[in-house]
């Protein structure tokens, strides 16, 4: 693979050379907040929309919650596993950085000294889209757009192939996707004890909501059990 990286007329090379192009043609502020969001920020975004999505699940409650919420532990634990899976085939591909092979790319980040395939940031992001889907599809979608952002990215600040990112997405996808019956298996059982627990359970359930349940049901005791008192004293 890192044979195909050297010859200049192949589409991933030429894609390569038309995307991070964008990047001379750019004015320099924008090609600082490129850098910044292909490195960092969309990494930052997908964090805060698995939050937000946690929050909205454990708001809106119902019986599914604990389903959902192990969907969004996945997710996470997911991009970790499809990292440490890339760990091995980076060693075995040993594909170097485009800008090692190729002349004239305009590099946004420096001190890029490990192998290019798969891209870890094109892993993580969409592992984190898919396990997204998997518990709401709305926030998946999103997610998921994040994760095609996130590739573009990675080619445009030319630390990257295009066929890097296209690897990313495919092993998050398969670590996502594959292994959740496993996951989810194994979480909600465990996200329905939480769930369940005094101290833990607003992790799946918002305690306010919880607490109007069990208003509406004391009220009711009460007043059954009032009304015989108020005819006694009554009579």
């Amino acid at each position: 693979m890192a044979g195909l990286a050297e010859s200049g007329s192949n589409p991933d090379v030429d894609l390569l050379y038309d995307i991070n192009g964008l990047a001379k043609d750019a004015p320099h502020w924008f090609d600082r907040v490129m850098e910044y969001v292909g490195e960092y920020g969309l990494l930052v975004a997908m964090v805060l929309l698995v939050l937000w999505c946690w929050w909205s699940v454990r708001r809106r409650g119902g019986q599914d919650a604990p389903a959902s919420v192990a969907a969004l532990v996945w997710a996470p634990l997911a991009a970790a596993l499809a990292v440490l899976v890339n760990v091995p085939i980076r060693g075995f591909v040993e594909r170097p950085r485009p800008f090692r092979t190729h002349q004239g790319l305009d590099v946004l980040v420096s001190g890029k000294t490990d192998y290019s395939f798969v891209s870890d940031h094109a892993t993580i992001t969409m592992a984190l889209g898919v396990g997204l889907f998997v518990a709401n599809r709305k926030f998946g979608l999103v997610g998921i757009g994040l994760a095609l952002l996130e590739g573009f990215c990675r080619v445009y600040m030319g630390v990257h192939y295009p066929t890097d990112v296209v690897g990313g997405f495919a092993l998050g996808t398969a670590v996502a996707l594959l292994l959740s019956p496993v996951a989810m298996a194994l979480l909600t059982p465990l996200m329905t004890a939480v769930g369940r627990s005094d101290r833990g359970g607003w992790l799946v359930r918002s305690r306010s909501r919880s607490a109007l349940k069990r208003d509406a049901v004391i009220p009711g005791a009460q007043a059954e059990t009032a009304g015989p008192e108020e005819r006694d004293l009554a009579a």
